[in-house]
């Protein structure tokens, strides 16, 4: 019995192959007659066992996020990452004393494993093997739209997306309650406390006008140990077909309360927000990871 043999497809047994992100792709377009699946079709999937039989890349095929980067302080950031970590990668300086985090909220409407909502915080790090120049190495990632990270947390809020990123992914995922929800001029993000049940961290994020239908494709590499303690690297490709970015501070209000994210959140004690993105319009093929 393996760690996905008690989550029940919802489409009935005979579609089981969903939940191994491996459903044909005739099913997804009679199912999101909406969606153009034409970039897929270029993509290969090849069969994995990563603590069950599963295929790689895992689709996602319609999809909103937004993303606040903030500087954060970089001896705690170092104090998170697991020492075997800290030999490959570092999180990059921006100034003395100064790192930078990622917090990301997903609504991925529809992919191969149903739809769930899931909110990243990452520390943002040098490639593996390569140096690390800072403030040079980042703007090398953006011009390269080639990004590596440290994943520091991830909640979701369906047990298939857990299953599958604890065992799988080697993520540190649990579930929670996520509310991701759309207002005229707003994307509202409430993120509850697992224990209390209570609303843990608001993220509030202004709809950008400059939007930007260009296909924008970007790269988000993550390196973690597996349960084997093996260093291991995944990544995700995302084609942007909506984006836009900004650094006006009053584009994001990060409400935090006592809970346990929020705690966590204030011990990086975040300062300067870099970067805003809103992305209401993307698409992803995710990776299995692979030892390093």
């Amino acid at each position: 019995m393996d760690a996905l043999s008690h989550l029940h497809p919802r489409h009935g047994e005979d579609d089981v192959d969903r939940y191994r992100s491996n459903p044909p792709l005739s099913v997804i377009a009679s199912e999101a007659p909406d969606v153009d699946l034409g970039w897929f079709k270029g993509l290969k999937k090849e069969k994995v066992d990563i603590g069950f039989e599963s295929y790689s890349p895992n689709f996602y095929y319609k999809n909103r996020r937004v993303t606040v980067i903030f500087t954060a302080d970089l001896n705690k950031l170092r104090e998170l990452m697991p020492a075997q970590v800290l030999e490959k990668l570092q999180p990059l300086q921006v100034w003395p004393g100064r790192g930078l985090v990622a917090l990301t909220a997903y609504a991925y409407d529809y992919c191969d494993n149903d739809s769930y909502n899931e909110i990243g915080l990452s520390v943002i790090t040098n490639r593996p093997g390569s140096s690390s120049f800072g403030p040079l190495t980042l703007m090398s990632q953006a011009m390269s739209n080639n990004f590596w990270g440290y994943v520091l947390k991830l909640p979701v809020n369906t047990e298939l997306a857990r299953v599958r990123g604890v065992v799988g992914y080697n993520l540190p995922k649990w579930l929670t309650g996520i509310n991701y929800r759309e207002t005229d001029k707003s994307v509202v993000v409430e993120i509850f406390d697992s224990e209390t049940g209570k609303v843990d961290v608001t993220m509030e994020t202004r709809k950008l006008a400059n939007l930007s239908s260009k296909v924008s494709m970007v790269t988000n590499s993550f390196t973690n140990v597996d349960q084997q303690g093996q260093l291991t690297t995944g990544y995700a490709t995302s084609r942007q077909l909506s984006h836009a970015s900004s650094t006006s501070a009053e584009a994001v209000s990060l409400s935090l309360t006592e809970g346990s994210l929020s705690t966590f959140i204030k011990s990086l004690n975040l300062g300067k927000m870099v970067k805003y993105e809103y992305v209401p319009e993307f698409q992803s093929a995710l990776y299995s990871p692979k030892p390093l």
